[in-house]
């Protein structure tokens, strides 16, 4: 299903994961405001946690969401329990930053727990759900496919429920529906908590993006974090401004650009990437 966008989805995911690398998990509005700070090219981590990474790589984010796209490259379906497999036998060397909700779900699986996947409410884990496209031949399969994925290591229902809306807005604008109306169509299909994070997130669209997401709650919980994909949204029609004026909010940048980017892109085109951004460390 959309075959034709699903490698650029992937390459808009990894290239604005590692755009956010610079300044990921930085929250000090001192360090965020430095004037020395390129913020036109892709930098070398300053947070501890992404210690031993380099301008090109990517976060943990990032990192997880090629191993699924390399894990659906020769298949024609999901099935999650060979992924949970294939993502614990790559979490066992891997040397970066090891998150709650991958330690619990390693804890889980090593305690033979079923279901493995942790209680998180990170929302992290809905910018990674591009490559499932591939292997999704209608809109009720990828559905599927992305709550499988989602309960494999972010198994609360509130990770579950906002993956849903997300993997929801991304077909209807991959259909051509304009993002903006799409958001307020699937309001409607939304409980009252999912429904007042929309709410939140449009009431800023005309907000300055910095002030708007440290009020919204810059960090890593879907409470907050939705919020602010939606401010995005809402507010700009050029990609790097927005991937820019995200990333300068500080906090767990990298989540909300992930998921406000393969957005953007499936209404428009990965052109709108600036180049030198594209330097990333991996080929896809």
């Amino acid at each position: 299903m959309f075959e034709e966008k699903i490698k650029d989805l992937v390459t808009t995911a990894l290239v604005v994961d590692s755009y956010c690398l610079g300044m990921h998990w930085i929250y000090d509005e001192s360090q965020l405001l430095d004037d020395s700070f390129d913020w036109q090219k892709l930098n070398a981590p300053k947070a501890l946690w992404h210690k031993g990474k380099t301008a090109g790589d990517f976060t943990h984010y990032g990192d997880q969401t090629l191993w699924l796209y390399e894990f659906l490259k020769d298949k024609n379906s999901f099935n999650e329990n060979e992924y949970k497999d294939f993502w614990f036998e790559k979490m066992k060397n891997y040397t970066g930053y090891v998150d709650g909700a991958s330690k619990n779900t390693i804890s889980n699986i090593e305690n033979n727990l079923i279901p493995s996947g942790s209680n998180s409410t990170d929302m992290s884990i809905i910018g990674r759900i591009a490559p499932l496209l591939k292997v999704s031949n209608t809109k009720e399969e990828f559905l599927k496919n992305v709550e499988k994925f989602v309960k494999t290591t972010h198994n609360s229902q509130k990770a579950i429920d906002c993956a849903d809306f997300f993997a929801r807005l991304l077909i209807m604008v991959l259909e051509k529906e304009d993002i903006f109306e799409s958001i307020l169509k699937l309001e409607k299909q939304y409980d009252k908590s999912i429904v007042t994070m929309i709410q939140k997130g449009l009431a800023t669209k005309n907000e300055d993006s910095f002030k708007a997401i440290r009020d919204l709650g810059p960090a890593c919980d879907i409470e907050g974090g939705f919020s602010g994909v939606i401010h995005l949204l809402s507010k700009y029609d050029n990609l790097k401004n927005m991937i820019i004026n995200n990333a300068k909010a500080g906090g767990d940048s990298s989540a909300r650009a992930m998921i406000a980017a393969i957005i953007f892109v499936a209404s428009k085109d990965i052109s709108e990437l600036p180049k030198e951004w594209l330097k990333i460390n991996a080929e896809i």
